[in-house]
């Protein structure tokens, strides 16, 4: 055991953010912000963490991982990551949504963010290939995915009419997803009614509005809806409305269907960016990446529920079935 510590350490002097920090007396540490709640980031954070183990970077061992989440309180963001950069953090892996909180506070700490729907439309990075900065990570092409998302639905229930749309109206993200839904409904045929929620107590009064008035329900995606995608699925099984969310842990959650990224496998790859700059390479020399793949996942319980028949023609193209 006394070996292998040795060789990691003497293998981590040719790496010039683990070398500094093994001079300085402390093991790399890597700060991370979550916008919301550990159960919520469990699975994914995992997978970051094996993936920077497959890489060599072990916790504990070679390196130092401070977890923080912000309990989808905005407000904390800037307190969150100011007490990392107390802490001396050699990088930073978040969401997107986070950083311009963080941006404020530095503008050398590497940050790497695993999910952000339009880093250069937001301003996190000058472009795509060319990031500039001290930011990079992985965009996962969301608002791209609406029309999409919305030409599965129709085919799932030809029926729909009118859409129910939920939204945080606190998180940019969402409120952008939700501005592109209806432009892609209304070339359907589908009229949109708008729900706007700001925390968890909003959800019931929002499905209290809906009674009689719509078919189905599209979940835009961010961390409050996540933390409460049972709660959502639950009111909208109640009331008979198929859903389309954005990933698949909301179909675990009882969600009927959904079209998107992998959000376990963007964890992986932000750990593989994190390895790059702990080795030396600087965040503007690493293009932000984007999926070239995205899974449709049916959850055939819930269907079932709801009374529906899934057309074969649909199940044909399913990645995954969850019954």
């Amino acid at each position: 055991m006394r070996r292998e510590f040795i060789t990691l350490i003497g293998s981590a002097a040719a790496w010039p953010l683990a070398a500094r920090a093994q001079q300085a007396g402390k093991l790399p540490i890597i700060g991370y912000l979550g916008p919301g709640l550990p159960d919520a980031d469990a699975q994914r954070v995992a997978a970051l963490v094996q993936r920077l183990r497959e890489l060599g970077w072990v916790e504990n061992r070679n390196l130092t991982i401070e977890r923080r989440w912000a309990d989808n309180r905005e407000g904390l963001f800037a307190e969150i990551a100011a007490e990392l950069m107390r802490l001396k953090v050699d990088v930073i892996v978040t969401l997107g949504s986070v950083i311009p909180a963080i941006k404020e506070m530095t503008s050398g700490t590497p940050i790497v963010f695993a999910v952000d729907a339009d880093p250069v439309g937001r301003g996190l990075v000058d472009s795509l290939a060319r990031p500039g900065g001290n930011i990079t990570g992985l965009s996962v092409q969301s608002i791209e995915l609406v029309g999409k998302r919305l030409e599965l639905l129709r085919e799932a229930v030809p029926t729909v009419r009118r859409l129910a749309v939920l939204a945080n109206a606190g998180f940019a993200g969402a409120v952008q997803e939700a501005g592109a839904v209806e432009p892609a409904a209304t070339a359907l045929g589908i009229e949109v009614v708008l729900l706007g929620i700001r925390r968890a107590d909003d959800i019931a009064g929002a499905f209290d509005t809906l009674k009689g008035r719509v078919e189905a329900l599209y979940v835009c995606g961010d961390p409050l809806a996540q933390n409460n995608r049972q709660q959502i699925n639950a009111l909208a099984l109640s009331m008979k409305l198929p859903t389309m969310h954005t990933t698949r842990e909301y179909v675990e959650g009882g969600g009927l269907m959904s079209y998107g990224v992998n959000y376990v496998g963007l964890y992986r790859r932000a750990a593989e960016l994190v390895d790059k700059i702990l080795r030396g390479t600087k965040p503007r020399d690493i293009p932000v990446e984007q999926p070239t793949k995205f899974d449709f996942i049916i959850n055939l319980t819930v269907a079932k529920a709801l009374g529906l028949t899934v057309p074969d023609s649909l199940l044909a193209r399913v990645d995954e079935v969850i019954e």
